[in-house]
Formats: structure tokens, sequence, C-alpha cells
């Protein structure tokens, strides 16, 4: 599986580094709505994706996602604040159900009118996809 992922992350140009480490998500997810709120929604999810499956950082660590808002021009400190309020919880928590609802399990799924398909994929597969449904 790790050798096909490498493999797909080169055909794709997407940084893939050699990470050993499943970290949890959920303080990124959270930290990314926040980062949507602010207009740096795109850099952030960006730097986290470099971060995570590029340099094998832990994405569950405060530290490492206070350093990406900052890395992206973001307050680390309303970052922080507004992580410990939970403003963004309930936003996270109704993403998980739609997903769960539309059969979503894994990262990234692309889903249009129905169909599904997983993970990073090329370029021609998408497109297929957008054919089909129109």
């Amino acid at each position: 599986m790790r050798a096909h992922l490498n493999q797909t992350a080169r055909q794709l140009d997407l940084p893939f580094g050699d990470r050993r480490m499943t970290f949890n998500s959920r303080r990124a997810q959270e930290m990314g709505k926040w980062a949507e709120s602010e207009g740096g929604g795109e850099a952030f999810h960006q730097a986290v994706f470099r971060a995570y499956f590029a340099d094998g950082l832990n994405i569950a660590r405060l530290s490492v996602l206070t350093e990406i808002a900052e890395s992206i021009g973001l307050s680390g400190q309303e970052a922080q604040t507004r992580l410990a309020a939970g403003d963004f919880r309930n936003a996270v928590d109704r993403d998980w159900q739609r997903s769960r609802s539309l059969g979503i399990t894994a990262v990234p799924t692309f889903h249009l009118e129905g169909r599904l398909l997983v993970g990073a994929q090329p370029y021609a597969l998408l497109a297929d996809m957008v054919r089909a449904s129109v």
C-alpha cells in the first residue's frame, strides 16, 4: 500500500514523505475551519497536508498547528484561543456526520452525484467521473 501511495504522489507531483506514524487530525480540522473563517483556509489546508504527509509532523500537537497558522500569516494566539473555546467543534461534527451519511470513510474521497472515488486519483479518473455525471 505504501508503495502505491508513493507512486501516486509522484505521478501527481504531491509532496509525500516517509511518514511512519498516523496522528489524529481532529484539532487540525477545527483549526482549518477557523482558518477558513479568516480567509486562510486553502493555505492552511495545503500547509497541514505538507506537514503531515511530506514532513511527518504530528498535527495533533497544538504547537505544530500554531506554527502552521503563523507560517501562513494567521495569529497563532487567536488560533489557540478559538480551538480551546471549541468555536468550530460543531462545524467539524457536522462534516463528520455528513461524511458518514454519504458513506465516506477515507480521505480524500471525491463525491459527485452519489458516486465515490477514493484516494488521490489521476486527473483522468476525476475527469471521467465528471463526464459521467453530465
